[in-house]
Parts: C-alpha cells; sequence; structure tokens
C-alpha cells in the first residue's frame, strides 16, 4: 500500500487522547440504553457496510453535513467527498479497515451520540513493514431528519500502533454481536 493511502486510512478513523493507548480486547462492562443500542447497532452497520465494500450503503451512514477526518488539515467535507474519499478504503483491495464499536453515549442532547471502539487494519502488501496495526476510533453520531442516525464527525489523529495476527485475532473474536444493554 503507498505511503499516501495509508496515510488517508490512518487519518481518517481515529481520534481522542486516549487512542494513543493500545485497544482493549473488551470494553467497559456497563450496559447501554436502548436509545446508545440504537447508535451501537448503526455503528456495528456501518462498519459491515465497508466490511461488505458496499458504497451506497456507507453512504447512508454518513450525515449530508458530515465532517470527516475533522482536526487534520485536510478534512472531508460532505457526504459526497467523505464517499469519494473513503473509496478506496471501502474497495479493500490494497488494505482492511475494521472497527467495532465498543461503548456508546448519549448526554444532555438525546439527538447527539458518541462512539467509540477498537479499530484494526490488514495492510496487503506484501512487503509492508506491519501488516496488523491497532487504534481506537470516536464517532459523533446524530439523529437525522429522518429519525435515523447518521455519523456527523469523525475525527482523526490517533495513533496506530503495530500489532500480530494473533492479537488481531484475539480483539476480533472479543468483540461482541449485541448491544451490551443495560438491565
Amino acid at each position: 500500500m503507498g505511503k499516501t493511502t495509508m496515510a488517508i486510512a490512518l487519518a481518517m478513523v481515529c481520534a481522542t487522547a486516549a487512542a494513543a493507548d493500545a485497544p482493549k480486547a473488551t470494553e467497559p462492562k456497563a450496559g447501554m440504553t436502548p436509545a446508545e443500542c440504537e447508535v451501537w447497532n448503526r455503528e456495528a452497520g456501518f462498519s459491515r457496510s465497508v466490511q461488505a465494500h458496499d458504497a451506497a450503503a456507507f453512504a447512508g451512514y454518513v450525515h449530508e453535513g458530515a465532517v470527516f477526518a475533522a482536526g487534520t488539515a485536510a478534512p472531508q467535507r460532505g457526504r459526497a467527498a467523505v464517499v469519494e474519499r473513503w473509496k478506496e478504503i471501502i474497495e479493500g483491495k490494497t488494505f482492511a479497515l475494521h472497527w467495532h464499536p465498543g461503548f456508546v453515549s448519549i448526554g444532555g442532547d438525546p439527538a447527539i451520540a458518541l462512539s467509540s471502539g477498537p479499530a484494526w487494519l490488514e495492510d496487503f502488501d506484501p512487503k509492508a513493514k506491519q501488516r496488523w496495526s491497532t487504534s481506537r476510533y470516536t464517532s459523533t453520531w446524530v439523529k437525522d431528519h429522518d429519525g435515523q442516525w447518521r455519523v456527523l464527525f469523525d475525527g482523526a489523529g490517533a495513533a496506530w500502533k503495530p500489532a500480530t495476527a494473533e492479537e488481531i485475532a484475539k480483539l476480533a473474536a472479543a468483540q461482541p454481536a449485541t448491544c451490551p444493554q443495560s438491565p
């Protein structure tokens, strides 16, 4: 994978100062509310759209006024720009990007949510110095005019850390299939 392609991938997924810490195999055990689980499920679907190489489905998760790679010198503004910039990531020909919701929090405004969790990347280039990397992502979701949750902000700037295939397998296997809802 070229340096530019890798830079785009790495710059698009992660943000937060805490992201410099290596991702944990599991997230905190506190359960989420039904509304938070709605966002959790949307985040999981968003990730699956990339794994399925489905640009149309991916676009359906992105808010019309979204800003991706927020906090960088070259953020993508608007759904069309985000989808265009993510085209190679969605195609998945040179690398595979994965992420999984770990937790979702909704604060005082019930139409805004924060989602965060582990992310991992596999570089398909046989000459790559590091085939596997891990990080954390953070996305801000907003309930859109049609009642659907869509990503409004996706940050950038988190450090990616080298990982082994075994660490990635353990991380991926530890992710819950369903939202850990509060009792």
